[in-house]
């Protein structure tokens, strides 16, 4: 069966945008600007390392790319039910794009539940790969098929391609006496090798991925690497596929340098080693796991030659409590987590603010409330962090728009806590963590000086002459209090939660004292520098989308596709959400409208409400999924034209 990709162009306009060649002997090869592909099965069918490998083969061909990976929340979901199945999404292309894109134009069905889970997202028009053989009438009652939707003409509409993937992959590793069980392990592989064949992707990297993981089992790295060969060559043989396609380098998408395939939370673990670096300070790392945020504590326990601590406590409690102690004791110290250990967090974020420490709050959001969408991602802990304290205890709040952005964000959260002696959350969420994208790595000239100044002695001269050492007298620009190093003479003063007397730091309960002691610490907070927002408006709009964190790619999508048709619409996105940008009310106040997208119920709507008084549009999604381009330039090109 001949199969077709429908290109950007095509699904825009009608038009065509790449060609057919043929060379001698060969079968045909189309063009293409970009295409979208998720592989999708049972959680232990291996759709993530799938997709991962065919993500490092893109990247490393030159491609821009942006990946979706979901997945269930269970270690291992019930096996051929829809609640199990897992899915790895990748957009690829030879232009710069933002988004893992909004319908796929090739779907790999490693069963029924996978056909079922995400049929409703694919385009008429759409390529299937499907397992045949997993489509057995057990199977397919699992999950609600009375007849096969392979036989039923449910699916005329696509380009099917029915192909027995299990049973290839057992024939192609006869030789090596596996077990049929250990033999259809590697049907992942199989339908990796085809993929690669359709579009031309390089293979070195992928064997010698496998003969690494697998260097302890020979013969099963040898297994894998056979049913992946056996794979392409099918690709390559068979007459149901009679077009292979070509996606080029996106050479003009990227400013020159070396880059990397990079997620959000190993950028924003890179960020963190290179933020303790440029401040000349050992690193430590607090940490309870949860998802999605324990890959960052996997990946900063690789790195002690850096000078990074790991310590993996009991519970959250003891997480934050051991990062604030070592805050105190003179290290760049992070704590990460989720939503629901934030909560469990707070007390000790605000004796942090009490204490004026500089301490990194890494929080990966997901959806809520309690345990709520573990492997899902939302935006919805913005008023958690900015109010989710008892008493007045500001902290400031960054946040990361894409995920190799997270490194940036990581060291703009680190110059804030070291500069103003403070708490910082850092929020990012499940989407930017475990997706990917192409990341230039910076040299390290390029990366900011964080170096601090540790109290050395005594700062202050007494009515008598005499000259002691005062814990809360404050620098005059940052309002921020020295930070004193145990055990440093001459600099013993007093730590605690309990309110402190401006200057000596004593305990005092005196009202006026406390009253001051409050308004210093939002006045230091609200004096932070940040950069203003700078919307980008071309075409002197009306309307102007406001966004935050990983809202930035479709968002940026959706403009770029009413911007194409003729419309006219401004863009501003905030990296400061405590304080705001100076500017921001200004900028607000100079559009007819103001719509604010949000994987959440309107919190930053809320702020902003609040604070500049302007009647903001509030759009919102709690799927436990990202925004599509699509759905987003819709919405804005009803507030335009209302």
């Amino acid at each position: 069966m001949t199969s077709q990709v429908s290109s950007p162009a095509e699904q825009a306009d009608g038009t065509v945008v790449g060609e057919q060649r043929k060379p001698a002997g060969a079968k045909d090869v189309r063009r293409l600007n970009r295409v979208i592909i998720r592989f999708a099965g049972d959680s232990g069918d291996g759709m993530q390392l799938t997709g991962d490998r065919f993500t490092s083969e893109t990247a490393s061909f030159g491609n821009d790319l942006s990946t979706l990976p979901n997945f269930p929340a269970e270690i291992r979901a019930p096996a051929g039910t829809l609640p199990g199945v897992s899915s790895f999404q990748l957009h690829f292309a030879d232009h710069d794009i933002l988004t893992p894109g909004d319908a796929p134009n090739v779907l790999v069905a490693m069963n029924p539940a996978a056909l079922k889970a995400n049929i409703g997202d694919m385009p008429r028009g759409a390529e299937i790969i499907v397992n045949t053989d997993e489509f057995t009438k057990r199977a397919m009652q699992k999950v609600g098929y009375d007849v096969s939707p392979l036989e039923d003409g449910s699916l005329d509409g696509y380009h099917l391609h029915p192909v027995p993937l299990t049973t290839l992959t057992v024939e192609a590793l006869k030789e090596f006496g596996l077990s049929r069980k250990e033999a259809e392990r590697s049907k992942n592989m199989f339908a990796l090798g085809l993929l690669s064949w359709m579009y031309h992707r390089p293979t070195e990297g992928t064997e010698k991925f496998l003969k690494t993981k697998f260097a302890k089992k020979p013969d099963i790295a040898a297994a894998n690497i056979a049913a992946y060969r056996a794979g392409w060559n099918f690709g390559e043989t068979t007459e149901d596929f009679a077009v292979s396609y070509e996606v080029a380098p996106a050479a003009k998408a990227f400013p020159p340098g070396t880059y990397r395939n990079i997620s959000g939370n190993l950028a924003l673990a890179y960020g963190l080693i290179a933020a303790s670096r440029q401040a000349d300070l050992p690193l430590f790392l607090g940490s309870y796991p949860i998802t999605p945020a324990s890959d960052i504590l996997h990946e900063l326990s690789r790195h002690k030659n850096f000078g990074v601590r790991t310590f993996q406590a009991e519970d959250e409690i003891a997480g934050i409590g051991a990062a604030l102690g070592a805050a105190f004791g003179g290290s760049l110290a992070v704590t990460t987590t989720s939503g629901p250990g934030v909560a469990l967090k707070s007390e000790t974020i605000g004796l942090a603010v009490s204490l004026e420490l500089p301490l990194l709050v890494v929080d990966i959001q997901r959806g809520g409330p309690s345990t709520g969408l573990p492997t899902k991602t939302e935006q919805a802990d913005l008023l958690q962090a900015m109010y989710g304290r008892n008493g007045e205890a500001p902290v400031p709040v960054v946040a990361p728009r894409t995920p190799a952005d997270c490194f940036d964000a990581a060291l703009e959260a680190a110059r804030i806590a070291l500069t103003y002696r403070t708490p910082v959350f850092l929020l990012s969420d499940g989407y930017l963590a475990n997706g990917s994208e192409p990341w230039r790595i910076p040299e390290t000239g390029e990366l900011p000086d964080l170096t601090v100044q540790f109290a050395q002695g005594p700062n202050h001269t007494l009515d008598d002459g005499s000259e002691v050492f005062w814990p809360y007298k404050r620098d005059p620009h940052t309002l921020a209090r020295p930070w004193a190093v145990p055990g440093t003479p001459g600099l013993e003063h007093r730590i605690g939660g309990i309110e402190k007397q401006d200057g000596t730091g004593n305990i005092s309960y005196d009202p006026a004292n406390h009253d001051f002691m409050v308004r210093t610490r939002q006045a230091k907070i609200d004096g932070i520098q940040v950069p203003d927002i700078e919307p980008d408006d071309p075409d002197q709009a009306r309307t102007l989308v406001l966004g935050w964190g990983s809202t930035y790619g479709p968002i940026t999508a959706a403009v770029r596709r009413l911007r194409g048709a003729g419309e006219a619409i401004a863009q501003a996105h905030l990296r400061h959400l405590n304080p705001f940008p100076r500017n921001l009310g200004d900028v607000l106040k100079r559009y007819d409208k103001v719509v604010v997208p949000e994987m959440n119920l309107g919190q930053l709507a809320t702020l902003v409400r609040a604070k500049y008084l302007v009647d903001v549009e509030s759009y919102n999604q709690v799927n436990g999924m990202p925004f599509k381009a699509e759905q987003l330039a819709t919405v804005l090109k009803e507030a335009i034209d209302g």
